[in-house]
């Protein structure tokens, strides 16, 4: 009788200090059901290189930057700050946006740890390197999380472009970037970048309606009508551990009908070889429609 006493005693504990850890226990411990539930503004891991950003982020660029910088650099300034107080961390930048000089004033008291920035080099400048600090001193900042070599449109580009890659690669060495990529406006770039063992990151037009998607015409003002070549080359980039983040998910802005803007954030939601997207806004209402059609998407694919 003590025995069965003492047992009941033991497993009464016993099962309150497992209820009681499991209260007290990080989110990434406790089982899949009670974690899977995943939003627009989720940290996110860029591929194999480990770094984190927020699933959805936040382009300057749109129309290479002519429509955020209409809104004048204090409303850009807000719309940045709005836009990190909902949870986007990831901006998205370029040297020939009209945005570039703005970054460093916009992003001014953020703590820079939480920060994703993206940009871009764009041709083949004679200087590459001082290219690439231009960027860390235009953003006030000791490095860019990922550069890209912008608007790429050649086929076999990784050939003409060795020297800019070797360049980037010794950036990297000087952790003046944590990861190389490019972002391409043609299918032959593209399939060029996915075979190359030097990309870590890719930024890719992706939306269902094919607007602005990668065609096989060599350069960035033509675009194909099918969507499905890109999505192999997708494929192809997840299989070998590539950061890969989505862009031109709003047509290039054209969506202006929400059922279309709908439309491809569902598609950009369902396809895990995504790791993020990008979305140029110009509105603190774009943003928080942008997240309410994301999150909804994710919710229901949960």
């Amino acid at each position: 009788m003590k025995t069965s006493q003492f047992s009941r005693r033991r497993f009464i504990e016993r099962s309150a200090t497992f209820a009681g850890a499991l209260l007290l226990a990080p989110a990434a411990t406790l089982p899949a059901r009670a974690a899977s539930k995943r939003t627009a503004t989720d940290q996110v891991t860029l591929g194999k290189t480990g770094i984190r950003l927020s699933r959805l982020g936040f382009g300057t660029g749109s129309n290479s930057g002519h429509v955020q910088y209409a809104l004048g650099q204090e409303n850009f300034n807000r719309l940045i700050r709005y836009a990190y107080d909902q949870g986007i961390t990831s901006f998205d930048c370029a040297q020939t946006y009209k945005t570039f000089e703005w970054i460093a004033g916009a992003i001014k008291g953020l703590p820079r740890e939480k920060l994703f920035l993206q940009s871009k080099v764009s041709g083949k400048p004679e200087q590459v390197l001082a290219a690439i600090d231009r960027h860390r001193k235009v953003f006030d900042t000791d490095y860019v999380d990922s550069l890209l070599i912008h608007c790429m449109v050649k086929d076999h580009w990784t050939d003409d472009y060795k020297r800019v890659m070797d360049a980037f690669d010794e950036a990297r060495e000087k952790k003046w970037i944590r990861a190389k990529g490019v972002s391409c406006h043609s299918l032959p770039a593209l399939r060029t970048a996915a075979a190359s063992t030097w990309t870590e990151v890719h930024l890719v037009r992706v939306n269902p309606q094919a607007s602005h998607i990668d065609g096989m015409e060599e350069t960035y003002d033509k675009s194909g009508h099918d969507i499905a070549p890109v999505l192999a080359e997708l494929k192809t980039m997840r299989a070998k551990g590539r950061g890969v983040i989505g862009m031109k998910i709003i047509g290039n802005g054209d969506f202006t009908n929400p059922e279309d803007r709908e439309k491809s954030i569902r598609y950009a939601m369902s396809h895990p070889e995504l790791d993020a997207v990008v979305i140029g806004f110009k509105s603190t209402a774009e943003i928080d429609e942008a997240i309410r059609r994301m999150n909804q998407a994710l919710a229901e694919r949960s």
